[in-house]
């Protein structure tokens, strides 16, 4: 650090530590370089299996590639029996503990994909890790042994704190089962920031949780004990990280939601993001009132048909996949410059008879995601979209949008 320094009126003794810049009458001006004695010294020892884990899991939340050298880092804090490891890219932040002996409370920053190399590589089960003044960093396991840069943590962003906020609980492994039946639904390509998240709906002790993109919709609803109201939208990147954060522990979620940040509170793990800003779609105006036929079908049979029919299809050879359903039939076909396929399978029917057309990959994804043996299929003519519900109930609605095939007019 350099510290600048004016004295007036008197010529200064210079010494070794001391440089004149620039003199003038009755004026010296001078640089003195000092050190600054660093008190942040961090040492601990851990389990290297638990920190390899934590490490893999915070490191989700870190950006691989920024100009901010900190961001690219995991931020670790020794103090109180723990090792606290937290990685943000400014978008979503991960946090979580595990024990440690703690010989020297400290903080410092580690480049996250050295740091995660380093640590599964190792070949004993205790690692000791350590920082000197000079944030260089020392990592030993058995006799294996790393001298490594580190950065300085005052130089980690904080993570957002939220304020006048509100809390609620849900099952682990629903709120997981709800995001797996909604993720493949979010926009990845909208215009429409509220889109590239799920809007949130609670009321009525239900929560509802909604995708789009444009050609499908992903509607999941369950009941939770909260009778408040809230309405807002998370990042699809966030649901995903968080889905696979709860496989890692499934028991009960904490929420808090508050004005523009929401945290996910698992037994492990603290996952925390700004939520989207912005006007989600009407999506009520976009499921049909009624509909003209319906069929219940096996939704494995299905799924192994339409599979029978993309292997036509590529992202050269696009064709919608034909689907007509009469006699309690439901038979299948492609056309593609590559060939032709059909197939046909029983199904319940009812109503009247239909010939539609679909996006194999958008169908196909909605089928794998109703986790359920059989699923209701109901269609209101050609045009209107087609809408995927379980044999019973309505815990998750789906709707895909239909290809209008060269013969509809």
């Amino acid at each position: 650090m350099v510290e600048n320094l004016i004295i007036k009126g008197k010529k200064p003794n210079f010494n070794k530590s001391t440089a004149p810049i620039t003199i003038t009458k009755n004026i010296y001006i001078f640089i003195y370089s000092f050190s600054l004695q660093r008190t942040d010294i961090m040492k601990f020892i851990c389990n290297r299996q638990k920190l390899n884990e934590a490490v893999g899991n915070v490191q989700r939340a870190v950006s691989p590639k920024t100009n901010y050298p900190a961001l690219e880092g995991i931020l670790i804090k020794a103090e109180n029996g723990k090792i606290t490891l937290c990685g943000y890219d400014l978008e979503i932040g991960i946090t979580t503990s595990i024990d440690a002996e703690i010989i020297r409370e400290g903080s410092i920053v580690i480049n996250a994909r050295l740091l995660s190399d380093i640590i599964k590589r190792m070949p004993e089960d205790r690692i000791t890790i350590e920082n000197s003044e000079k944030l260089i960093v020392y990592i030993n396991c058995g006799k294996a042994d790393y001298k490594i840069i580190g950065i300085d943590s005052n130089e980690y962003p904080e993570l957002p704190t939220i304020t006048e906020s509100e809390s609620f609980t849900i099952n682990g492994e629903t709120l997981q089962s709800m995001i797996k039946q909604t993720i493949y639904a979010v926009s990845d390509k909208d215009i429409k920031p509220a889109h590239k998240g799920s809007l949130f709906e609670i009321a009525n002790n239900t929560i509802k949780m909604i995708s789009v993109d444009g050609y499908r919709l992903a509607i999941r609803k369950e009941d939770i004990e909260y009778n408040g109201e809230k309405t807002f939208i998370v990042p699809g990147k966030t649901l995903s990280e968080a889905e696979k954060l709860i496989n890692e522990d499934p028991k009960e979620v904490k929420i808090t939601v508050g004005d523009r940040h929401i945290i996910f509170q698992t037994e492990k793990y603290d996952i925390i993001t700004r939520l989207i800003e912005g006007e989600f779609m009407n999506y009520k105006a976009a499921i049909p009132a009624v509909h003209s036929t319906a069929i219940k079908v096996n939704t494995r049979k299905f799924i192994d048909t339409i599979d029978r029919m993309s292997l036509l299809l590529n992202d050269r050879m696009k064709s919608p996949i034909r689907c007509r359903i009469e006699d309690g039939m439901i038979k299948t076909s492609c056309n593609t410059a590559i060939g032709q396929a059909n197939d046909e399978f029983e199904v319940e029917s009812e109503g009247e008879d239909i010939e539609i057309g679909f996006d194999n990959k958008y169908m196909l994804d909605a089928l794998k995601f109703c986790e359920t043996d059989e699923v209701r299929i109901q269609m209101n003519g050609p045009l209107s979209p087609i809408v995927l519900l379980p044999s019973e109930g309505d815990s998750f609605i789906f709707l895909v949008l239909p290809v209008r095939l060269k013969n509809e007019r």
